[in-house]
């Protein structure tokens, strides 16, 4: 990496388009270009560092654990209803 002094329009350009890049939404032509800008603009790679550890943190902190006891109730009542159908409003029947 060189002392590349940014030059706007591409950064703004690849900032921009940082969230579709990480999602993997940009033509292969698009993903190149931005990838080079990022291999030589230190401030868009810190930028691009920030969002795709920003991301990390949010998908593990933001799974949600189902206790096992509802998991099974959930299970048996789909089992229930694969048997026996359900009455008017989705209840289970007895």
């Amino acid at each position: 990496m060189d002392d590349h002094i940014p030059d706007k329009p591409e950064c703004d350009d690849a900032v921009h388009r940082l969230y579709h890049f990480l999602d993997g939404e940009l033509t292969g032509d698009k993903r190149q270009q931005i990838q080079q800008h990022l291999d030589a603009c230190l401030p868009c790679l810190e930028a691009f560092d920030f969002e795709a550890e920003l991301r990390l943190v949010i998908a593990q902190k933001c799974r949600d654990q189902v206790p096992e006891a509802l998991r099974e109730r959930i299970a048996q009542a789909i089992d229930h209803e694969a048997t026996f159908g359900t009455s008017e409003g989705g209840i289970p029947t007895p």
